[in-house]
């Protein structure tokens, strides 16, 4: 072998550019010069709403996200990190959670709240406020059953994970006498909260 160099291929213009790039620590400098179509690009900025593909779009906390309809429901229904009233961690786990759910403050102001309630004496028309709105809302409940049942919405069929199609249907049941319980335990349960 001669000692003639081994390398017989030629760089081209854009092949030293790109390694003077990458030595100078230009990573992204381009090399070449395109033409033809380019997409217009916009800058959003924080808080930003556009529609983008059929979807509406924004950028929160410095990422960009889609909006949807679930987005009020997942803002009501996720506990914050800080209690809104007393802007203290909400970190007692299960406790602070359900204490959330219910009254949307921490356990410690919860207790707070219901030991001042307790010294002016009004512990107990709180309560049973309480316990009335859990029975409205299971009365809301048994209505809405009730309105299926006699509108004959729910036909029995049901989808299995194959996506086979099921018939369920109660053998003998009558349907009428269901509703007239379900009516006498509505009724039960008004009664109990007046």
């Amino acid at each position: 072998m001669s000692n003639e160099s081994l390398l017989k291929k030629e760089f081209k213009e854009r092949d030293v550019q790109r390694l003077r790039n990458l030595v100078s620590k230009n990573y992204t400098d381009k090399t070449v010069t395109q033409v033809g179509y380019t997409k217009a690009q916009t800058d959003y900025k924080e808080g930003d709403v556009w529609e983008e593909n059929g979807k509406t779009w924004t950028i929160k906390n410095g990422i960009k996200m889609t909006i949807t309809k679930l987005d009020l429901v997942k803002s009501i229904l996720q506990m914050p990190l800080t209690c809104p009233e007393c802007k203290r961690a909400m970190n007692k786990g299960r406790l602070d959670k359900h204490m959330y759910s219910i009254h949307k403050k921490c356990s410690d102001c919860v207790i707070a709240h219901e030991t001042e309630l307790k010294r002016i004496g009004k512990f107990e028309e709180y309560q049973k406020s309480i316990l009335s709105r859990g029975v409205e809302v299971h009365i809301k409940e048994m209505e809405d059953i009730l309105l299926e049942l006699s509108l004959g919405i729910n036909e029995g069929s049901f989808v299995t994970e194959s996506g086979d199609v099921e018939e369920w249907k109660g053998k003998g049941v009558d349907e009428q006498e269901i509703i007239k319980d379900i009516q006498e335990y509505i009724q039960k349960l008004k009664d109990s909260i007046k």
